[in-house]
């Protein structure tokens, strides 16, 4: 044991008593000689070679870092000799005091800066200037008086200190997490490790370490050095001057001169998982200082490392001891579980294979195969909701109005058709989703609340879902169950992308930059074919048409396709993944990829503004028609919509320019998610392909092509451009081309660019 026993007696029956005096000392020379001797397995430096240690402290003396990271996995392989577990042991016991030995032993090892100090350093060096005029006012004063320095009677170390150091589960250590209910008595001061949801954020304030006061008589500086988040300020001063002149100096505090550093609660709960049943989750108090601050925000899955203490008894006039005493976490290391698009951090492999896959035109089809592989068909939803992943770029007008680039998508279908699970899926796979149902939430649960802060007292506005998606997706389930006076709050935020609160003296606009993915059930439970499409879907106009894209998912029964389903979902269920033939990324090259796309914002050229106003035209004109009168969503929000997703798609092609193909594809999912909405007849034409296969529907607008002319011919291309117009894809007419050719219904040319109907 790394100390000795002192032997005492007590005041009681005078027995000898044994007390435990730790060897502080012997384990500073312990952490010295780790940090002088630790090597790894890094890039070798000119100066420290592989000292690890060494090398983080050369950059803390050039001012290229703040933060030391001990790891624990580096004082277990260096101390793994006999008895040295004891010393480990110790450390990870008593943390707290161990990190100030730590950083004792860092002040006496610390280098020299061996790099010319910049103009904007030596502009905010004014704390050193600050403490070597401290130093020189207090040999002065030793001076005039003839005695000598008492080394511990100089300037606080914390005052001179401009590093901070923890000791923390490195990359390498083994996760051992510990359920937020396992912090009980017997792991106070122990370093312990985390995994919950952050609920609410206090705001970063300061908080004096090293207090400085002036006195008015003789000038004399004091300083307080303040070790917890309580102190009872000096009054008197205490300096020899006001002593011999027996004056009564009175201190003053001096900010300016003080040290601070930033300061942030924050209070985390429970995972789902770690709830026990019949409990509810459990909310516990963070502490974070210096560097750790601002790293989470409300709503992220964060694993925090840290040590486990109790609250200390505040001090003041009407103090009483408190036998049950508040615990709380002070935090070493925060961790987001998801990292946000910007800090997407991408290995050489990865690399190559985003580069490989940038101009191919597979990425499309291949990404949307990824989303929510599980889940069998349904390939121009997930198109869709791959799309909705990547959205448009927002437009900011010169007087300062914003043209929103979010894609808002809604999945209106019968029970059993996996809507929840795409959802699931999605709230997943973004780094910022939030996932919420309509009936459980409120108006103010999805815009924001006015709570009164426990630190400040003060009334404070707490987020609401779509407040903590901002820059995300909100994912919102069973949204035809919503009350209407709920539901009108979304209203703002699928447009303006704002939240306004005026309550409670508080007037102000949040930010609610997010995408919005609904999930309802029609009006009946199931899809009524004697209705219009507006009696069953039942939600009001202004809202569908905030909507970019509607999906009618319908369950009808078909031979075929529930085989193929069947065998599919039958698969999964054995093997726990998805089959072999299916070809599909993880979803960290998904986060990665889509993080790539949105760096890029195209533009649209002059020469497509005709062809996208004509198309919109087209689109009016349908609405205009009596025989479709109460079916059509076409309003102005729809020509933005065509633009958002041409712009997504050019994102996926890592483009910074538009062309006619994104176009195309974007009235293609138009089309077929209105078409989903708007036919539901028998007698629709080539609308039929939800019916009947999509070859036999490609065929059928080849047929009246080739039918309008004498020749019996059409261009591949005026083929392909009505087969994209009426929803089908290039894949489709190729699947057709080489069918009915093999069958000897179609001649298509050498240089297959003429299609004649024989």
């Amino acid at each position: 044991v790394h100390g000795e026993y002192i032997l005492s007696s007590t005041m009681l029956e005078n027995k000898p008593y044994r007390f435990f005096k730790p060897d502080y000392d012997g384990d500073k020379t312990r952490f010295a000689e780790f940090i002088t001797g630790f090597e790894d397995n890094i890039p070798e430096d000119q100066t420290y070679g592989r000292h690890k240690y060494l090398i983080e402290l050369q950059k803390v003396a050039n001012n290229q870092q703040r933060l030391v990271e001990v790891h624990t996995e580096d004082l277990e392989s260096y101390f793994n000799g006999e008895g040295d577990e004891t010393f480990v042991r110790s450390v990870l016991k008593n943390t707290k005091r161990y990190v100030g030995l730590l950083a004792e032993v860092i002040d006496g090892l610390l280098p020299q800066r061996n790099i010319p100090i910049s103009l904007e350093e030596e502009l905010e060096n004014f704390e050193d200037i600050v403490n070597q005029q401290r130093e020189a006012n207090l040999q002065a004063m030793e001076a005039a008086a003839g005695a000598v320095r008492d080394p511990s009677a100089g300037l606080p170390a914390v005052l001179r200190r401009r590093f901070e150091v923890v000791i923390v589960p490195g990359p390498n250590a083994k996760k051992k997490l510990l359920p937020l209910r396992n912090l009980k008595a017997e792991v106070i001061g122990n370093l312990v490790s985390v995994k919950a949801v952050v609920v609410r954020v206090s705001e970063v304030k300061p908080a004096v370490v090293v207090a400085s006061y002036i006195c008015d008589v003789c000038g004399h500086e004091l300083l307080q050095t303040v070790p917890g988040k309580s102190y009872m300020p000096l009054i008197d001063c205490p300096a020899p001057v006001c002593k011999t002149n027996r004056t009564r100096g009175k201190l003053y505090p001096n900010n300016a001169t003080s040290k601070f550093v930033p300061y942030q609660e924050i209070k985390i709960q429970e995972t789902s998982d770690q709830v026990p049943i019949g409990n509810i989750p459990r909310i516990f108090t963070v502490s974070a200082r210096g560097e750790v601050t601002r790293l989470c925000s409300p709503g992220d899955t964060v694993t925090i490392s840290g040590v486990f203490l109790p609250k200390p008894l505040e001090t003041n006039r009407a103090f009483r001891p408190k036998l049950v005493h508040d615990t709380y976490l002070e935090a070493f290391k925060i961790i987001r579980e998801k990292q946000r698009y910007s800090e997407a951090a991408m290995s050489v492999e990865v690399a190559a294979q985003i580069e490989a896959m940038a101009g191919s035109h597979e990425a499309y089809s291949r990404l949307a195969a990824s989303v929510a592989p599980e889940i069998y068909g349904m390939e121009d939803v997930k198109k869709a909701l791959l799309l909705l992943l990547v959205g448009g770029s927002t437009t900011e007008m010169r007087d300062g109005m914003k043209i929103r680039g979010d894609i808002n998508i809604a999945l209106i279908g019968d029970p059993g058709v996996a809507k929840s699970q795409l959802l699931k899926h999605i709230s997943r796979l973004t780094p910022r989703g939030v996932y919420t149902t309509g009936k459980g939430s409120s108006g103010v649960g999805l815009t924001a609340a006015v709570i009164r802060d426990p630190i400040t007292n003060e009334m404070t506005l707490e987020g609401g879902a779509l407040v903590l998606a901002d820059m995300g997706v909100c994912c919102i389930d069973e949204f035809d169950k919503m009350d209407e006076s709920d539901r009108t709050a979304i209203h703002e935020v699928m447009e303006q992308q704002t939240v306004s609160i005026a309550k409670a003296g508080i007037t102000t606009t949040l930010n609610a930059r997010t995408s919005i993915l609904a999930a309802a059930n029609p009006l009946y439970g199931r899809y009524n074919k004697r209705l219009s499409p507006h009696d069953n879907i039942n939600l009001p106009p202004a809202l569908l048409s905030r909507f970019d894209l509607i999906f009618l998912l319908l369950d009808k029964p078909d031979v075929l396709a529930d085989q193929f389903m069947s065998r599919h979902i039958a698969y999964v269920h054995q093997h726990c993944r998805v089959p072999v033939d299916v070809q599909s990324f993880d979803s960290n090259f998904i986060r990665t990829f889509v993080a790539q796309a949105k760096r890029f914002n195209p533009t649209i050229g002059a020469d497509l503004h005709s062809y996208i106003i004509q198309k919109y035209v087209e689109k009016r004109k349908e609405q205009a028609d009596t025989a479709k009168k109460g079916n059509s969503y076409t309003t102005p929000r729809s020509l933005l919509a065509i633009i958002r997703i041409a712009q997504a798609l050019a994102r996926l092609r890592f483009s910074e320019e538009v062309d006619q193909s994104d176009i195309d594809e974007a009235i293609r999912l138009i089309n077929v998610s209105r078409a989903s909405v708007e036919a539901d007849d028998e007698d629709e034409g080539p609308l039929r392909r939800l019916r009947v296969d999509k070859i036999s529907g490609v065929f059928e607008l080849i047929s009246d092509l080739c039918k309008g002319n004498a020749q019996r011919t059409a261009s591949v291309n005026d083929i392909e451009r009505r087969v994209l117009a009426k929803g089908f894809s290039v894949e489709d007419l190729r699947n057709c081309l080489n069918q009915y050719s093999q069958l000897g219904v179609l001649l298509v040319s050498e240089n297959r660019n003429k299609v004649t109907l024989v």
